[in-house]
């Protein structure tokens, strides 16, 4: 079988890909990266190495994904991943939409030439900003939970927030795209007869990832505590409460294998995430950091922040039900990997971009 991962060189895309290579070396794995992002060069030698067909190309180009060669199998795990995008002034919204919308038309016209299947890994960030935000919350010991005796929405339970859960706006121009890109590919994929799965994912964490505030939070959080950068808990109280779950890419491949080997399923989307186990608050994360690397202060700021949110956990019962998949690799196991690559990557921060 041949595959194409788009943005390859970003850390999911070099997780699946490296992954993929060490499960199924008899898989031909294709891989198209514009390298703009910091770090991109380093995960390219890395995916050649392992015999990776690259291709430098912009998703945004049609021309530049005309001239790929056909697969069976499409993996869109390009986008700017940033909840903040296009209104933070690192990017304009319309250099959002190109990258995030348009690039997924180009895609799906891709795929419609070739007949080839599309898996395209979306966000959590697709659920209802206000919805989310207006559940109620109180701390349990440094962490929020769900305050009890309330009424929850549909599609939220202790355990997290299902795919049944409102989409309605706002959602973030970050989500919207990707919940417009969910709506084409549907579409696409039944008016043009190839199939689609769309895999809303939680938080993405592990080694080798390039972290950032407004993304790979858990990343950016221990490289920044082991190098005494500064942390600011935001929002909230500035206690550092808010919740994320998270998930290593790496558990993603087991269910891409068993969704290309199917046309057929009782959904076409399903939410993928760490789920409550796997869940975290930033003071937690501090205190974890602390025990690992030794005492650091964290400063506050109170004031809650447009698309914050002070719980998020991702509940993948649907993923267990269709696909008996479950997420592998524990929050601890994770936390550990992405600590230990720091230990021995001292110029990660740097290479992320970041000061």
């Amino acid at each position: 079988m041949k595959i194409l991962i788009t943005g390859i060189c970003g850390f999911v895309g070099t997780t699946l890909a490296t992954t993929w290579r060490n499960v199924a070396p008899d898989v031909t794995i294709y891989g198209v990266d514009n390298f703009i992002r910091p770090g991109s060069e380093q995960n390219r030698l890395q995916l050649q190495r392992l015999g990776v067909r690259l291709h430098h190309g912009d998703i945004r180009m049609a021309s530049d994904i005309d001239t790929l060669p056909p697969v069976e199998w499409v993996i869109d795990a390009a986008a700017q991943p940033s909840v903040l995008a296009g209104v933070d002034g690192q990017l304009s919204s319309r250099q959002l939409m190109e990258h995030n919308l348009l690039g997924t038309v180009n895609i799906l016209e891709y795929c419609k030439r070739h007949r080839a299947g599309l898996i395209l890994l979306s966000t959590s960030r697709v659920y209802s900003l206000t919805a989310l935000a207006g559940v109620a919350v109180e701390p349990d010991g440094p962490a929020f939970r769900l305050s009890p005796g309330q009424p929850l929405p549909l599609g939220l339970s202790s355990a997290g927030v299902s795919e049944t859960f409102s989409t309605a706006p706002p959602l973030s121009l970050y989500g919207s795209s990707k919940l417009a890109s969910e709506l084409l590919a549907l579409e696409y994929g039944e008016a043009f007869s190839f199939p689609v799965w769309i895999d809303r994912c939680g938080v993405l964490a592990g080694a080798g990832q390039f972290g950032r505030p407004d993304q790979g939070i858990f990343a950016y959080w221990i490289n920044a505590w082991l190098r005494r950068k500064p942390l600011t808990y935001v929002g909230f109280g500035g206690n550092g409460y808010q919740v994320r779950d998270c998930l290593h890419p790496r558990d993603l491949v087991p269910l891409l294998q068993k969704q290309m080997a199917t046309d057929t399923a009782p959904s076409r989307i399903v939410n993928l995430g760490g789920g409550a186990r796997n869940a975290m608050s930033l003071a937690a994360l501090s205190r974890w950091c602390a025990d690992r690397f030794g005492p650091h202060t964290v400063a506050s700021t109170p004031e809650t922040r447009r698309f914050d949110i002070p719980w998020l956990v991702m509940d993948s019962s649907l993923a267990r039900e269709i696909w008996e998949w479950e997420p592998r690799t524990g929050l601890n196991a994770v936390l550990e990997e992405i600590a230990r690559h720091g230990e021995q990557h001292p110029e990660w921060l740097e290479l992320a971009g970041m000061p």
